[in-house]
């Protein structure tokens, strides 16, 4: 097994402690490996000492009894040496795996909690390289490193305090060449170590150019840039090869070298043991018993050299899991979560909300006050911005004291330039992002303290990319609503008219989707966004350049559909199609993190602004 190219873990103690937190709940496991490990160990060391008794009081005496009542003794421990194994090997994968699916659960659950700003900052290969390259150099190393690890340096320490207790002046000879097998092995380990992290530069490179060239083999072929691609690939693929060779060269060295200089160790042994014989120095079994521990110490020390290096690869990897488990979860101080309620009477004949289980339709934010009570305010989707101001990297505001509100049922359009801020308010709105000053606030509430959960299941969101999930048809419409229906979620497609072309798709409702959809036009999957937003039926709704991606019958054909779904709701709408907010309650133009310009759509023609330049083609948006 060759050398793993790793970067040194930064905080190894930590680390380790992280990493026991997660083992501490199997101590009992744990303890029994150990123990067991111990147990086969001390079995190998000891039968191979039982050489030297066996020899000096059995063979040279021809005593056949005793001779076959020691083999049995010996045989009986090397059984419970490979039983104790067996038994720890078992044990260690059975333990590896509950703590790498805890390690692995935990971190899916922090990604989960984590901002969106994280991911905004990290690509998803960065990501993704915890849960496959980082989780399976840390399963392989618990599996098998770690027990190898410590099996060997008991071993290696046993053997050398067994040869020393034999004879310590043959001891120095051996010593003497594991000194030489420690210099090459840590030679050799550094040299195969770097050019092991150029390797994996190198590969990372390659890999990232041919998926980029894959990706893009449309375009390749359309600029004939095939030849200059190959080139390109040659040359990246040198590197890598020549990197490769290096690394390689040096790791495949230290098995064959330390199993020379084992054999020379023995044969040095060998022979000046026997001299030690001659001379009375040693005895005859302590020689054989000598000479086999000799034998057997080579591969423990190859196996902890190769092993070494796969536990620090796991620590290193275990140290980017743990730092995406430290990083800091989505604030959420919100107290104000959203129930369900009804109307009733009260004895004064008075209309009052309470709380239920049932569904009424009615839904309404529920907040403690400082005596203990309950206080309802009903949900109307009243959404206000007073003088926000916010940046995704400070000093680079991207709106500037921006203010503007939304009545229960308002239809609100946002128009302007790429950059302007339009899809930022939106995200504000869902909190995404805090702001940096002013104040956003929900039916009255400043959204800071709305629990996040509940603020956006009350917002229903269609994204100009549409993101679907593999599934069927019908589980990526209920998605905003698990328990909804069949007969709901054919009522949201006909509300998208979404459901004639999901009727003509081979299994209807139950055609399986992977691949985010890959099998559907860019159109056909913005439908069932919009038929995922539908079923959710939520007083607020978001449409982010919804009907982008749809030409122009089939937006005139989901236009009495989407007036049906915004009915009634407070609307924000992004479009670059003005011909769809020309029904808005209130136009908003932003440039540069500014309103520009507000109002209906005939009072901004009437201005002759920049909307009006818009509206006439005079100006386009870019």
């Amino acid at each position: 097994m060759p050398h793993v190219g790793y970067k040194k873990p930064k905080n190894m103690r930590k680390t380790l402690a992280q990493l026991g937190h997660y083992m501490k709940k199997h101590l009992p496991a744990v303890t029994a490996i150990f123990l067991l490990i111990i147990v086969s160990t001390l079995a190998n060391i000891y039968g191979t000492y039982l050489l030297k008794p066996i020899v000096n009081n059995y063979i040279v005496p021809a005593d056949i009894p005793g001779l076959i009542r020691v083999i049995i003794f010996m045989a009986a421990m090397y059984g419970c040496g490979a039983l104790a194994s067996y038994g720890y090997t078992q044990l260690m994968v059975k333990t590896a795996q509950q703590v790498i699916q805890e390690i692995r659960g935990a971190l899916f659950s922090k990604v989960q909690s984590l901002p969106l700003s994280f991911f905004d900052s990290h690509t998803h290969g960065e990501l993704m390289s915890r849960f496959t390259n980082d989780i399976d150099t840390l399963s392989d190393a618990l599996n098998n490193s770690f027990t190898a690890l410590i099996q060997n340096s008991i071993l290696i320490a046993g053997t050398f305090i067994v040869l020393i207790m034999l004879n310590f002046q043959l001891s120095v000879i051996v010593l003497l060449c594991f000194f030489g097998m420690f210099l090459f092995i840590r030679y050799s380990g550094k040299k195969s170590h770097a050019y092991f992290s150029q390797q994996q530069k190198y590969m990372g490179n390659l890999n990232g150019f041919v998926e980029e060239s894959i990706e893009g083999q449309k375009v390749v072929k359309i600029f004939n840039h095939e030849a200059e691609n190959l080139k390109e690939f040659d040359r990246r693929n040198e590197n890598l090869q020549q990197a490769g060779t290096k690394a390689l060269t040096f790791s495949r060295l230290i098995i064959p070298v330390v199993v020379s200089i084992s054999y020379f160790n023995y044969a040095i042994s060998a022979c000046v043991g026997a001299f030690f014989a001659i001379a009375g120095l040693i005895d005859l079994g302590g020689l054989a018993s000598y000479l086999v521990y000799v034998r057997q110490i080579a591969m423990p020390v190859n196996q902890f050299s190769q092993q070494i290096n796969l536990v620090m690869a796991a620590i290193s990897g275990a140290e980017r899991i743990f730092e995406f488990m430290e990083m800091e979860p989505e604030e959420n101080r919100g107290k104000a979560v959203l129930v369900r309620v009804k109307q009733e009477t009260d004895p004064l004949g008075n209309q009052v909300m309470t709380e239920c289980e049932e569904r009424t339709g009615l839904w309404a934010w529920k907040q403690m006050t400082d005596d203990g009570s309950a206080k309802l305010t009903p949900l109307r989707g009243d959404v206000r911005l007073k003088n926000v101001t916010f940046s995704y990297i400070p000093g680079h505001p991207v709106l500037k004291d921006v203010s503007l509100y939304a009545k229960p049922g308002q239809k609100i359009a946002f128009v302007g330039s790429t950059g302007a801020g339009k899809t930022t308010i939106t995200n504000l709105i869902n909190r995404f992002y805090d702001i940096d000053s002013g104040s956003v606030t929900y039916d009255g509430i400043p959204i800071q303290d709305i629990d996040k959960a509940s603020l956006r299941r009350s917002l229903g969101m269609v994204l100009q990319d549409t993101h679907l999930f593999t599934g069927t048809i019908a589980d990526n419409i209920r998605y905003s609503r698990q328990n909804a229906t069949m007969e709901q979620v054919v009522e949201a497609a006909r509300l998208a008219n979404a459901d004639s072309f999901i009727r003509r798709l081979p299994e209807g409702y139950d055609t399986v989707i992977t691949g985010d959809g890959a099998s559907l036009s860019q159109g056909q999957r913005q439908l069932l966004a919009i038929a995922r937003a539908a079923i959710a039926s939520p007083p607020v709704l978001i449409l982010d350049e919804a009907t982008s991606s749809i030409d122009t019958h089939t937006e005139k054909l989901i236009e009495s559909g989407m007036d049906k779904l915004m009915e009634g709701r407070t609307v924000f709408v992004i479009a670059h199609r003005l011909s769809t907010v020309r029904n808005a309650k209130a136009i908003i133009v932003l440039e540069n993190g500014e309103i520009a310009e507000r109002g209906s759509h005939d009072e901004l023609v009437e201005q002759k602004g920049r909307y009006y330049k818009l509206y006439t083609g005079q100006f386009e948006l870019s």
